[in-house]
């Protein structure tokens, strides 16, 4: 699955959220420790619906940029 997420923040303090799946979110220092760190807590996310017995969202966020 692909999901998408939102970073927000600015050099040396970044977050970031999963629009699919509510509570996941994650900080870093870096863009590239942040990227990891999602990658970390949306599996445990989904490890943590399944042990539970709950539906594992699908993925329908969509993200496009706009140039103006």
């Amino acid at each position: 699955m692909r999901y998408a997420i939102v970073i927000e923040g600015e050099t040396g303090n970044y977050s970031a959220y999963v629009p699919d799946l509510p509570g996941c979110v994650a900080a870093a220092d870096t863009l590239e420790e942040l990227v990891q760190d999602m990658q970390q807590a949306i599996q445990i996310h989904l490890d943590g619906l399944q042990e539970d017995g709950l539906p594992v969202p699908e993925p329908t966020t969509q993200v496009e940029y706009i140039d103006i």
